[in-house]
């Protein structure tokens, strides 16, 4: 009985083997040859190589853009001084008539110069500050009365932009040059009384007429006090209130129409903060105008909603498990906000706040409407005092039809982008640092 058992199952067996099951023996090694997954992987394809070609273009236009700005800036970084023998005569001194003390010593260099208009081209070799220098240089040494010494004087924003132009092998544009200059400065350059040194009033001066004079210290300074002032204003208040809307707020609809205008306020174009900051801070209150006191506060209104927005988004990033596992451990509905939600919510809280403030360093349009747009040559004491910022002082040089402004205006542009660069690295560290992932 065994036997034809096993007789009638090795029969089976081998008829089954004999039958070829299209499910046991098909291969799908092999792909499908349909015209719809050709061109699938085709649009596939084209989408990618279009991505690339955009992300080239958006890189040559970058990278075009920033080395237009390091091209036209980095020479404002050395500035073209002229070697002259200056004779402190005690009379000149007396009278206070440095600007004599130079004329007489630019003469002294090129005496077979007569002519009234040649003179007058002349003495356009150096900077209008040369004689508050030297009078500055017998305030600090009054030994120099009555000698001769050898001072190196700036020389103007033309002739040092001319010389610079022809050390670098730029372009022959030597703006207002004349023949007359461009031979005087060759004989200067040959008897070695010309030379080039690193521009400290760029970062030492404020704001000046003259070209080679003018610096971004003031500006500068300007700029993070006004930054202070929107810091200590906003952040408090941006991250309570954003806390209270989303930890403590009863879900009704006078809180939907809060929240609906905090989105509708971040997208209001900075113009209209600086309207609203003219009509409420000056007009209302008596702010002094043109102060850092009122910029900061015009930019705290600017990126109050930013703040606002980045808080919910980082306390929503908690996961609920934390405040569940806080309340079943007794803690009170404050204690589990500040305790613990805040706690690991903090790193998206600081980049959101760090970011909004990159973004109000580099505000100009709510800056102009309360006035900050004004001259401002002396370092604001206090935060009344008259200010301006960085940007502002980019848009007040590049107002400025002389030559020796264009490159000032790529330069400041150049520190402006240093710092935002810095302000964003600082973020990134920040969220690198204290990110925590769930």
């Amino acid at each position: 009985m065994i036997k034809l058992f096993e007789r009638q199952t090795r029969i089976a067996m081998s008829r089954v083997k004999k039958k070829k099951s299209p499910f046991m023996y098909k291969s799908y090694s092999k792909k499908p040859k349909h015209k719809w997954i050709k061109k699938r992987k085709a649009a596939e394809k084209r989408f990618k190589c279009a991505g690339f070609i955009a992300i080239l273009i958006s890189s040559l236009f970058l990278a075009s853009l920033i080395w237009n700005i390091f091209s036209s800036g980095r020479s404002a970084f050395t500035e073209a001084q002229i070697r002259l023998p200056v004779t402190f005569e005690s009379e000149l001194v007396e009278q206070g008539a440095y600007r004599k003390i130079v004329q007489n010593s630019i003469l002294k260099l090129f005496p077979y110069v007569e002519d009234r208009k040649e003179k007058r081209d002349l003495f356009g070799l150096v900077s209008r500050n040369a004689p508050h220098m030297l009078k500055e240089f017998v305030t600090q040494d009054p030994t120099l009365i009555g000698t001769r010494r050898e001072v190196w004087i700036p020389a103007s924003s033309t002739i040092s932009i001319f010389y610079k132009q022809r050390l670098l092998e730029q372009s022959k544009r030597g703006g207002k040059v004349t023949a007359s200059h461009a031979s005087w400065v060759t004989e200067l350059a040959k008897s070695e009384r010309m030379r080039l040194k690193f521009n400290t009033a760029f970062f030492k001066n404020g704001d000046s007429r003259e070209a080679e004079q003018a610096g971004v210290l003031v500006s500068t300074i300007g700029s993070f006090m006004t930054i202070l002032i929107c810091i200590a204003m906003a952040f408090p208040l941006g991250v309570a209130t954003a806390i209270y809307l989303e930890e403590f707020a009863p879900k009704k609809w006078f809180t939907d129409f809060i929240e609906i205008n905090i989105n509708n306020l971040a997208a209001v174009p900075s113009i209209i903060f600086g309207l609203l900051g003219l009509s409420i801070y000056l007009n209302l209150f008596g702010v002094p105008r043109s102060s850092s006191l009122v910029g900061g506060m015009v930019l705290a209104l600017l990126i109050l909603p930013v703040i606002v927005i980045a808080t919910r988004n980082a306390l929503q990033a908690v996961p609920p498990s934390i405040r569940y596992a806080a309340a079943a451990l007794g803690a009170t509905p404050t204690q589990v906000v500040f305790h613990h939600t805040l706690i690991y919510a903090l790193p998206g809280i600081m980049t959101g706040v760090i970011l909004s403030i990159a973004r109000a360093f580099g505000e100009t349009a709510p800056l102009l409407m309360i006035g900050m747009v004004a001259f401002v040559a002396d370092i604001p004491k206090t935060l009344t005092d008259p200010a301006t910022t960085l940007p502002v002082q980019v848009y007040l040089w590049a107002s400025n039809p002389e030559l020796g402004f264009v490159e000032k205006t790529a330069a400041a542009i150049m520190v402006l982008l240093t710092f935002m660069i810095l302000i964003n690295l600082l973020a990134i560290y920040i969220r690198r640092r204290f990110e925590i992932k769930w």
